[in-house]
């Protein structure tokens, strides 16, 4: 296909018809069909673990169906089955994948990169002439970017365009985007949103999976919900909600706003004074950071990734020490200390890699919820531990905490996202209960706890967060969900290159200034 694109196409551009796909024990996609035309953005939504990304991975080559057809269509309207054996097939049927984890080579220029792959290149390249394609593309489709520009060098916005750019050069003419969105600015997230309706004006089909509701429903055509494997609807967009949509995925209604009482913050909990951090590289990574958090209230931390967000999170509990500045926790100096002084000081943390930090895949549940307790009666008797008061606890967190699991002796893996959620904060929260008891105001590190999850699960996890809060906890919130920081927090931090931007509160901030702030702009 054309690298220049195609206009005034009609009819489809794809359609999977009775897609089957099976793992062990997993029917991901039951008979799913799917059309999506020339010319416009299809939405696809569903919880996790409805199929979306396996049906994507089919459509793009790198599963094959266990039944169905998949057919391309053509720019005079006719459908021709086809059969995608690999990423490089689909390619040469015109469909390219974005994914959400970028692939691009840092210390490579942008052409570099946006070549990489490319079949039909001759032997000796000819970078300026690429260079010189690869910005007649941008320039046509409004998004700005400099070919000869180290990929290290560019904004993660200006990444997510390269990512399109790759794609594009190779002649995709049906593309999929996952999560394309997902941790970019508000300002960024509209400037993706401006180049898909421009590719979709081009004649090109738009697939994108989104987790964001009003995204959705700002930017899609079309929409199909998938739930437990099938697709449960697909209309226009114009003829439904945000409501309605999390309602078909999850199969009830769902609260997509949750009621905040007033906060009634009591004396500061956590305070950090003037941290200063170093990274692994040597370079600084938070820059003389001041803030605090009292009990009774969420401070939300906003930032695009990578701007000091991990290392303020370790800081403050306890897994890293700053090079510089005073960490105190309820009163009590911390600073260099270990992250056991920090857990018997009441601080539980819900770290943004769940299996990776949070739990211990191939273990049973029951001996990762016992990861806080188990040095502690009940389950502590003298120095040995007892098995069956460790599978009573994990058992009194799992219904506590509505974890979706066969049993304590489930290996940690097999949970969902959602549920793997659920489970590291009952432990957590539970600790801090113990914290509490003991007479410690507890603190509550949240780093994500929502990225990746469904409707459903984010329903129950933002709702546990405000028990906390309720509770008397000191919430610290990272997230790159900005709606959701407004909803949740009572104070809002942004971070930008491992400084404070500003504090705002939700009620006297909006997206785009918060956007701004994000960007570098320090607050007024």
């Amino acid at each position: 296909m054309s690298r220049t694109g195609s206009h005034g196409r009609r009819g489809l551009a794809v359609a999977l018809r009775g897609i089957t796909k099976s793992f062990p024990g997993v029917l991901a996609n039951d008979h799913v069909d799917l059309e999506v035309r020339w010319g416009e953005i299809h939405a696809l939504l569903g919880e996790n673990g409805a199929g979306k990304s396996t049906l994507m991975s089919i459509l793009s080559g790198l599963y094959q169906p266990d039944e169905g057809e998949i057919l391309v269509g053509d720019d005079e309207g006719g459908l021709r089955p086809v059969t995608i054996t690999s990423p490089r097939a689909a390619i040469h049927l015109g469909i390219g994948m974005v994914h959400q984890h970028f692939k691009l080579v840092p210390t490579q220029t942008v052409a570099e990169n946006v070549i990489l792959g490319v079949e039909d290149m001759p032997f000796v390249l000819d970078l300026d002439a690429v260079a010189r394609d690869v910005a007649e593309i941008a320039d046509r489709l409004r998004m700005p970017v400099d070919p000869t520009a180290p990929i290290w060098q560019l904004s993660v916005g200006e990444q997510q365009r390269v990512e399109i750019l790759k794609a594009l050069y190779r002649g995709a003419e049906i593309l999929v985007l996952d999560e394309p969105t997902a941790v970019l600015t508000p300002q960024e997230a509209d400037e993706v949103a401006a180049i898909l309706r421009s590719l979709a004006a081009e004649g090109k089909a738009i697939v994108f999976i989104s987790h964001k509701l009003d995204e959705v429903v700002e930017i899609a055509d079309r929409v199909t919900v998938l739930r437990k494997g099938r697709n449960v609807a697909t209309m226009d967009v114009a003829d439904t909600d945000k409501h309605r949509l999390a309602e078909l995925m999850v199969g009830r209604e769902v609260a997509t706003t949750i009621p905040k009482p007033p906060a009634e913050p009591g004396p500061t909990v956590l305070a950090l004074e003037g941290v200063v951090v170093r990274n692994e590289r040597g370079l600084v990574a938070l820059d003389h950071v001041d803030l605090e958090v009292a009990a009774g209230e969420i401070l939300g931390i906003a930032g695009v990734a990578g701007n000091g967000q991990r290392e303020l999170t370790e800081v403050a509990t306890g897994l890293r020490r700053p090079d510089a500045g005073r960490v105190v926790v309820d009163g009590k100096d911390l600073t260099g200390a270990s992250p056991v002084a920090f857990l018997d000081r009441g601080v539980a943390h819900v770290p943004a890699d769940r299996l990776g930090r949070g739990l211990a895949g191939n273990l049973p549940l029951a001996d990762n919820l016992a990861m806080r307790a188990y040095r502690h009666p009940p389950i502590a008797v003298g120095p040995a531990i007892r098995r069956d008061r460790m599978r009573a606890f994990a058992e009194t967190i799992i219904e506590r905490f509505r974890v979706d699991a066969p049993g304590p002796d489930t290996p940690a893996r097999n949970l969902s996202g959602g549920n793997q959620q659920k489970a590291i904060l009952g432990r957590e929260i539970t600790a801090g209960s113990w914290a509490a008891a003991r007479g410690h105001r507890p603190v509550l590190v949240a780093a994500y706890p929502t990225r990746g999850l469904d409707v459903g699960a984010i329903e129950h996890v933002r709702a546990r967060l405000l028990e906390q809060r309720a509770a008397g906890t000191a919430v610290l919130l990272v997230s790159e969900e900005l709606d959701e920081l407004l909803m949740m927090s009572d104070r809002i931090a942004v971070l930008h290159g491992g400084r404070i931007m500003g504090v705002v509160t939700p009620e006297e901030t909006t997206i785009e200034e918060l956007g701004l702030m994000m960007a570098g702009e320090a607050h007024r």
